[in-house]
């Protein structure tokens, strides 16, 4: 079984600027020669690690982490001004040109994911091949599971506390109620959602290891999170519904490895199914056991196998990613 990487450290850090208030953080490790890959955060808001870097062979891979606008370590934290999917795949091709990049393998997990598939749906003439982990499409299903009629079946009582954090005439639309009281001027009302839709997306993505603390102390940054992944997903993720699968054609040759946990309560494993359907040379991986993190030993086996077959695909040109040994 693959483990990460050793711990490596940058090469080079600096801020992109991007005509805006928005200073994006970007990093650069591993071989300045080898093949360039971009690391593709979750959340959104939840931005990069360390570790991030060790899903890929320094001496083969010139790795590139960036913040995405409003997380991390970009500035300013938590802007939710000029902050836009768009923005995001436009920061994406600033970064390729400033690196003199010509094209790169996509990197994602999670939002993640749905954001390589929109850049590369937009640039498909870069993108060297993907490797997507727990895909998320962003369609209105996928927040319906997520909020209205379907995770909170499996765990009712944590779903509860997220419903009954706001006030009784908003919990209608649970969505927009959460997205007013994060918006609003009462403070204490803020910090109650911030807490809730922390603990409820902990709850999903770690099932029964997770243990709520009710005296956890709810930070500015802690608001701030939860108010940009409402704010991405009150606007639909700034995309059309099914936008993803119904330009999935662009794609169809770029060589995928879609990567899957069966038990992945935030992504239902139905998102990666239907996307292998809509990219039929795609490259499928279930994970049985495997849930919606990265940090599971057969998640990070996988993902390791992946680039490092990548990497012995793009040294064979024409060989299939699925005909290469894992080993």
């Amino acid at each position: 079984m693959k483990t990460l990487y050793p711990e490596i450290t940058p090469n080079q850090i600096f801020y992109l600027e991007t005509g805006t208030r928005h200073s994006v953080y970007v990093e650069e490790s591993g071989n300045p020669e080898g093949i360039p890959v971009i690391f593709l955060h979750g959340g959104p808001c939840s931005g990069t690690k360390p570790d991030h870097r060790r899903f890929f062979d320094p001496e083969r891979y010139r790795i590139i982490l960036f913040d995405q606008r409003g997380c991390g370590l970009s500035r300013p934290f938590g802007e939710i001004a000029n902050n836009t999917t768009q923005d995001l795949i436009d920061d994406m091709e600033r970064i390729r040109k400033r690196l003199n990049i010509s094209d790169w393998l996509l990197f994602g997990g999670s939002w993640g994911a749905a954001l390589a598939l929109l850049y590369a749906q937009q640039h498909h003439g870069r993108v060297l091949g993907m490797i997507l982990r727990g895909v998320f499409l962003a369609r209105k299903m996928d927040m319906d599971w997520f909020l209205k009629n379907g995770a909170g079946r499996i765990y009712p009582e944590q779903w509860r506390r997220l419903y009954e954090s706001i006030p009784s005439r908003d919990r209608v639309n649970l969505l927009q109620g959460l997205c007013n009281a994060i918006g609003g001027g009462n403070e204490i009302a803020q910090r109650r959602v911030a807490r809730e839709w922390s603990a409820w997306g902990g709850q999903i993505a770690l099932g029964n290891a997770f243990q709520a603390d009710e005296n956890i102390h709810v930070s500015e940054q802690m608001v701030q999170q939860a108010a940009m992944e409402l704010h991405y997903a009150e606007h639909s993720y700034f995309i059309e519904e099914n936008q993803i699968l119904d330009n999935c054609k662009q794609l169809l040759a770029i060589p995928t490895v879609i990567i899957h946990g069966r038990n992945d309560l935030v992504c239902p494993i139905e998102a990666a199914f239907s996307l292998q359907h809509a990219l039929p040379e795609a490259d499928m991986i279930v994970l049985p056991n495997a849930g919606h993190i990265a940090q599971s030993d057969d998640m990070i086996d996988a993902l390791v196998s992946a680039t490092d077959r990548f990497a012995r695909r793009l040294a064979h040109p024409g060989v299939a990613v699925s005909q290469l040994a894992s080993h």
